[in-house]
C-alpha cells in the first residue's frame, strides 16, 4: 500500500477560564468510572501503535511554529490551476490566506491524488475541494464533471449555497460570462424538476444526497461515466448510518471506479482513521497512493468554554439533568445523546431520545421549547436531541453530553 498521512498537530490547550468573557459551559454526564478520561492519555499512543497504519505514512507530531504558518496567498497556491475569474470571485468574498487545511491539501489535490481531509467543522475543506472541482471542470461541456454527496438535505443546501457563491460572476467582470451550473439533488422533494434538468442540459456540478442520487442513477437517468472528480462529505457520518453506507458502497465502486476519477473524502473526525484508510484502498474506493491529510486546530478548545464533568449514578442522571438546566437557566442549549444499539432495538426498548424528551416535558419547567434534532437538520448524528428556543447552532449556551464518545476526536 503506498498511502502517506500528513499531519499537523499541536498538544491540547490547558482550559483557560476568562473572568472578562462569556463563559459557554460544557456539561459531561458521567457514569462512575473514568473510561472516558483514560482516552485522553492513551489516544495518541492508540493512534500510533495501530495495526492499519502503513510503513510509508508520514506523521508530524511537532507542534506548529511561527515558520510554518508563513504561507503563500490563497492565489498564489491556486495559480495557474484555478481560472481567474474563479480566483477573483475568491478574493471578492473574503477568502485571501489559506487555512491550514487548504495550504496543506491543495498541492496534493492539484497534482491529481486522492485525498481524506481531515480536519475540524469551519476549518475551510469546502472550499479546499470546491477549488480543486473548479480546477478540473469545464463549464462549456453540457456534462456532470464533478459529484459531492453529502449525508443530509441541510448539509447539502449549505455546499450548494457556497458553490454558487463562489461559481457567481466576479463583481466588474464586462461581457458575457459562462459560469459552471449546480444542481442540488436532496432528499426531500419529488425530483421532477431534476429529472428533467438533467436530461435536457446536465448540469457541470451536482451536490446529492445518498438516497436521491441512487435513486437517479438506478433509474439511468444519468450516469457518472463523465464525472471527473467526486467528493464525499462529513464521510464518516454515512459510513456510521446503516441506511446509507451500501448505497455509497455502490456509488464508490458499482457506478463508477476510483481508476476514473479523482475521490476526495472530508469530515472533521475520522474515528480509527488508519483502519480508514486501509479499508479505503482495500476496497478500491481511493486509488493505493491516497494522501491523508490531517490537520487540528492549534487551539481545539475555544478558549471561553467553561468546562465540567459531572459523575453520578445511572439512576440519578435525569434528576441531575434537570437540576443542571434550572440552576444554569441557559438561553439555549443542546443535550448529545448516543444513538439507539441493534441490540435495545430488537428488544423493543424506547431510543434514549423519546425517554429524555418525555422526562423534559414533564419535568423541564422552564422558557425553553423541546425539540428533537431531525436527520434532515444536519447537526451530525451523533446529536439526537435538541433543547433550544430557537435552532441556532452558532449561538448555544449550553452544551450537556447524556453519554460521551468513545473517540476523543469526536468529543472534541
Amino acid at each position: 500500500m503506498d498511502s502517506s498521512t500528513v499531519s499537523l498537530l499541536s498538544p491540547l490547550p490547558t482550559l483557560r477560564f476568562l473572568s472578562s468573557e462569556k463563559l459557554t459551559p460544557t456539561f459531561c454526564v458521567l457514569p462512575p468510572h473514568n473510561h472516558f478520561l483514560k482516552h485522553f492519555s492513551y489516544a495518541n499512543n492508540h493512534n500510533r501503535s495501530s495495526k492499519f497504519r502503513t510503513p510509508e505514512a508520514v506523521l508530524d507530531t511537532s507542534p506548529i511554529t511561527p515558520t510554518a504558518l508563513t504561507t503563500p496567498s490563497l492565489r498564489e497556491l491556486c495559480q495557474p490551476h484555478v481560472p481567474q475569474h474563479i480566483l477573483q470571485r475568491m478574493e471578492e468574498i473574503g477568502y485571501v490566506m489559506p487555512t491550514g487545511i487548504q495550504r496543506e491539501a491543495l498541492p496534493y489535490l492539484f497534482s491529481g491524488r486522492d485525498c481524506i481531509l481531515h480536519a475540524q467543522t469551519g476549518s475551510g475543506k469546502t472550499l479546499t475541494y470546491l477549488l480543486l472541482i473548479h480546477s478540473l471542470i469545464n463549464a462549456a461541456k453540457s456534462s456532470v464533471q464533478a459529484l459531492v454527496v453529502v449525508p443530509t438535505r441541510e448539509l447539502g443546501m449549505q455546499v450548494t449555497k457556497v458553490a454558487r457563491t463562489l461559481a457567481a460572476k466576479p463583481t466588474g467582470v464586462v461581457g458575457e460570462h459562462k459560469s459552471c451550473s449546480i444542481m442540488a439533488l436532496l432528499d426531500g422533494g419529488t425530483l421532477k424538476r431534476q429529472k428533467t434538468w438533467l436530461k435536457a442540459e446536465p448540469p457541470t456540478i451536482v451536490v446529492a444526497t445518498v438516497g436521491s442520487l441512487c435513486q437517479m442513477l438506478e433509474r439511468h437517468t444519468f450516469s457518472l461515466e463523465t464525472v471527473r472528480v467526486l467528493i464525499v462529505d462529513e464521510v464518516d457520518c454515512i459510513f456510521n448510518s446503516s441506511k446509507q453506507v451500501s448505497s455509497l458502497r455502490k456509488i464508490l465502486t458499482s457506478y463508477s471506479s476510483c481508476n476514473n476519477r479523482q475521490t476526495v473524502f472530508a469530515s472533521a473526525s475520522i474515528p480509527q482513521h488508519n483502519r480508514f484508510i486501509h479499508d479505503s484502498v482495500q476496497q478500491k474506493w481511493t486509488k493505493r497512493d491516497v494522501v491523508h491529510i490531517h490537520v487540528s486546530a492549534v487551539e481545539p478548545m475555544p478558549s471561553r468554554l467553561y468546562h465540567r464533568f459531572i459523575r453520578c449514578e445511572t439512576k440519578r442522571k435525569l434528576q441531575t439533568l434537570l437540576s443542571l438546566l434550572q440552576s444554569d437557566a441557559p438561553e439555549s442549549g443542546i443535550i448529545f445523546v448516543a444513538e439507539q444499539s441493534e441490540k435495545s432495538k430488537k428488544a423493543g426498548k424506547a431510543p434514549s431520545t423519546s425517554l429524555l424528551i418525555d422526562f423534559l416535558k414533564t419535568s423541564y419547567q422552564g422558557d425553553l421549547d423541546v425539540l428533537l434534532l431531525e436527520d434532515k437538520m444536519n447537526f451530525n448524528s451523533r446529536a439526537a436531541s435538541l433543547l433550544v428556543s430557537a435552532i441556532q447552532w452558532i449561538d448555544i449556551d449550553m452544551s450537556i453530553f447524556w453519554r460521551l464518545e468513545k473517540e476523543v476526536d469526536i468529543f472534541l
